[in-house]
């Protein structure tokens, strides 16, 4: 491998959202990464079911327009 050119491969805190929190390595430069669902709050994980829809486009659209009375045929 060429020299200097590879970034550093330090410690870094990842918090999520439920407020859990956990170390690992990677090579962002903060030292820090904000994550939005963990292994502890993820509905694979704990079985349970959670919404976590931010408000996608089908939303979006939904609110603009309204949902389909029906399909007309």
């Amino acid at each position: 491998m060429k020299r200097d050119i590879h970034p550093e491969y330090v410690e870094t805190q990842v918090s999520c959202t439920c407020g859990a929190s956990f170390t690992t390595r990677s090579t962002i430069e903060s030292g820090a990464i904000r994550a939005d669902v963990c292994s502890e709050c993820h509905p694979f994980y704990t079985g349970k079911q959670k919404i976590l829809d931010t408000g996608g486009r089908v939303a979006r659209f939904e609110a603009r327009f309204g949902k389909a009375a029906g399909s007309k045929k």
